[in-house]
């Protein structure tokens, strides 16, 4: 199956319509990968009859650790896609989607090996450390790993809340032309 490499799909579609369908589809995509990795955090404690601590909390912090870097990685191509579609549009089509572009501007990701490294990220550190002596030491890779995944949802609600912007925007003007008296 050929991945899409930008948005454009159809040819005979609006242009930024089909852009902003491609990037809400995608952003719920996220959502749906990281309600995954929480969902997985859910059930653990119904294996805990069943499988110790000493196991049962890794695995808890491996499944975070793999539906945020699938929610990042997402994201990188969202945005990928996005300025891949943007370079064929016209300045009016491109003003539109501006606000969308400057979460990703706004907003930057950056790569996973940074996002995992607990020496670039002393803030999430400090505090997976300072629940694990609180709680259990077994958690601080848990509560690092929901720290990324946070961070992640922040972002992926941001692009969220420009998309809808955009939305409103087009449903407004759309109106506007109906209600044109010339038309």
């Amino acid at each position: 199956m050929r991945q899409n490499r930008d948005y454009l799909t159809d040819p005979f579609d609006n242009a930024v319509s089909a852009i902003i369908k491609g990037i809400d589809r995608d952003v719920e995509r996220g959502e749906d990968i990281l309600m995954l990795g929480l969902g997985t955090v859910m059930l653990s404690s119904t294996f805990a009859p069943v499988a110790s601590p000493v196991v049962l909390l890794p695995l808890v912090a491996l499944a975070l650790a793999i539906t945020s870097s699938l929610a990042r990685m997402n994201f990188h191509k969202m945005e990928q896609k996005l300025l891949k579609s943007m370079a064929s549009l016209q300045e009016h089509e491109i003003a539109s989607l501006r606000p969308i572009a400057a979460v990703f501007a706004e907003y930057p990701m950056p790569c996973l090996a940074e996002s995992f490294n607990p020496l670039k990220n002393l803030k999430r550190t400090g505090k997976s450390a300072l629940g694990g002596l609180l709680i259990n030491p077994l958690w601080m890779p848990i509560f690092y790993m929901m720290g990324m995944q946070i961070h992640e949802e922040k972002n992926l609600g941001v692009l969220n809340r420009a998309i809808i912007g955009v939305e409103q925007r087009m449903s407004h003007s759309a109106i506007r032309e109906e209600d044109a008296p010339w038309a």
